[in-house]
C-alpha cells in the first residue's frame, strides 16, 4: 500500500503540470480518475511510442484510470457529479472561467462534496491582468524574467532545456494539496488552491535575482556567479567538440583544480566578483580544449573538484548511477519509466499500467 492509499483524485488536467502532479499521487497509491474528452489527452498522441503508448503520456499517467466524459452534455455532467461525490481531491487545468461555465467551479463542487480539496492549475492564476492570457511554459518563463538569463555569450535568450514553469507548478500543486489533506484531517474542512505556473517558478530566482528582488537592477548573466560570470560555474569545450562543466563555486574547488594544473597564481582570480574573472575563464577554456571529454573524466577521477562531463540523455540514462538507484524502470509491458523522485527507503516501486482511453 502506498502512502496515499484511500485518497481519490478526480483529475481533469492534460499535458504537463497537472498530470505530473497527479501521477506522483498515483505512484503512492492514490486512486486517480483521469477525466478525458473523446479524443483523449493530446499527450497520448505524442511520439515516440513504446509498448503502444506515448512515452510522455505513459510516464505522466501511469497507474491512473481513464474515464471519457463530454462535459458539455447533461450525461457527462451527471457522471462527473457522481465522481465528485466520492472524491477527496479535484484537479483542473483549464483557463480561468472555463470550469464555472461548465458548472464545476469550486463553489459548485463544494455543494456536492463539502470537504473537497479543489486545485486549479493555470499559467497566471485565476485573477489578475494576465489571468486570461494564453501561455505554455516558455511564455511564462519569458514573463517572469527567467528566459532573459537563459542566454548565450551574445545575450540572445535560447529555448530552455526544461519546462521549469510547468514542473514547478506540478510540484507546488502537489505540496499544496498534501498540506490541505493534512489540514482537512485536523479540521474537517476542504480548501481551494489557485496554483499558477507564474507564481510557482518565480521563487526559484531568489539566489540569482537578489538585486531585482530588492528593488534594484536586473542581474546580467555575464556578471552573475550562477549564470555564467564565474570560472568555476561554467561550461567548457573539449578537444573532441564535447563539453564539460565546473559546477562548484566554493574556493576550495578552485584551489584544488588550479594547484593540480600548477596555476596557483590564478586562485585570487577565482575569488573575484563574477564578471571579473575573464583571465581565469580564458585559461580554463584554453586548458580544457587540450583533451577530450573522456580524457578529462579520467583525469578528474582523483581530484576533489565539482566537475562533470556534459552528457546527452542517452549517455545519462546509461550511467551506472541510474541502474544502481533504479531510476529507469521497465514496466510489465516492457515500457520504460522514470521512477518517481519521491520514494521511500525499504519500499519497492513498480510502475502502474498506462490506462487505455476510457479504461
Amino acid at each position: 500500500m502506498g502512502k496515499l492509499s484511500g485518497i481519490t483524485v478526480v483529475d481533469l488536467t492534460q499535458f504537463l503540470p497537472g498530470p505530473m502532479m497527479t501521477v506522483m499521487m498515483a505512484d503512492q497509491g492514490a486512486r486517480v480518475i483521469k477525466v478525458e474528452p473523446q479524443a483523449g489527452d493530446p499527450a497520448r498522441m505524442m511520439e515516440p511510442k513504446e509498448a503502444g503508448h506515448s512515452v510522455w503520456f505513459a510516464n505522466l499517467n501511469r497507474a491512473k484510470e481513464s474515464v471519457v466524459l463530454d462535459l458539455k452534455s447533461e450525461e457527462g455532467k451527471a457522471a462527473l457529479v457522481e465522481l465528485c461525490k466520492g472524491a477527496d481531491v479535484f484537479v483542473e487545468g483549464f483557463r480561468p472561467g472555463v470550469m464555472k461555465r461548465l458548472g464545476f467551479d469550486y463553489d459548485a463542487v463544494k455543494q456536492v462534496k463539502p470537504d473537497i480539496i479543489y486545485c486549479s492549475i493555470s499559467a497566471f492564476g485565476q485573477e489578475g491582468p494576465l489571468a486570461h492570457h494564453p501561455a505554455h511554459d516558455m511564455a511564462v518563463q519569458a514573463l517572469t524574467g527567467f528566459l532573459a538569463v537563459n542566454d548565450g555569450p551574445d545575450g540572445m535568450p535560447v529555448v530552455p532545456g526544461a519546462p521549469s514553469a510547468d514542473m514547478a507548478a506540478g510540484l507546488t500543486a502537489l505540496s499544496a494539496v498534501l498540506m490541505a489533506v493534512v489540514g482537512r484531517d485536523r479540521t474537517g474542512e476542504g480548501a481551494y488552491i489557485d496554483c499558477a505556473m507564474f507564481d510557482s517558478i518565480l521563487p526559484w530566482c531568489a539566489h540569482t535575482a537578489g538585486s531585482a528582488i530588492a528593488g534594484g537592477e536586473s542581474p546580467v548573466s555575464a556578471s552573475q556567479r550562477s549564470l555564467g560570470g564565474a570560472g568555476f560555474y561554467q561550461v567548457y569545450q573539449t578537444a573532441d567538440g564535447k563539453h564539460v562543466a565546473l559546477g562548484g563555486r566554493e574556493i576550495k574547488f578552485a584551489r584544488n583544480l588550479l594547484a593540480a594544473l600548477k596555476r596557483e597564481d590564478l586562485i585570487p582570480h577565482a575569488e573575484r566578483e563574477a564578471g571579473e574573472q575573464g583571465e581565469l575563464i580564458q585559461f580554463l577554456r584554453d586548458t580544457f580544449v587540450t583533451r577530450t571529454r573522456d580524457e578529462w573524466v579520467e583525469w578528474f577521477t582523483d581530484k576533489d573538484v565539482a566537475f562533470a562531463p556534459v552528457l546527452n540523455f542517452r549517455d545519462a540514462l546509461d550511467e551506472p548511477h541510474i541502474a544502481e538507484r533504479r531510476i529507469l524502470v521497465e514496466g510489465s509491458d516492457g515500457a520504460h519509466h522514470i521512477a518517481p523522485p519521491i520514494r521511500f527507503v525499504g519500499e519497492e516501486w513498480i510502475p502502474g499500467a498506462t490506462p487505455e482511453l476510457g479504461r
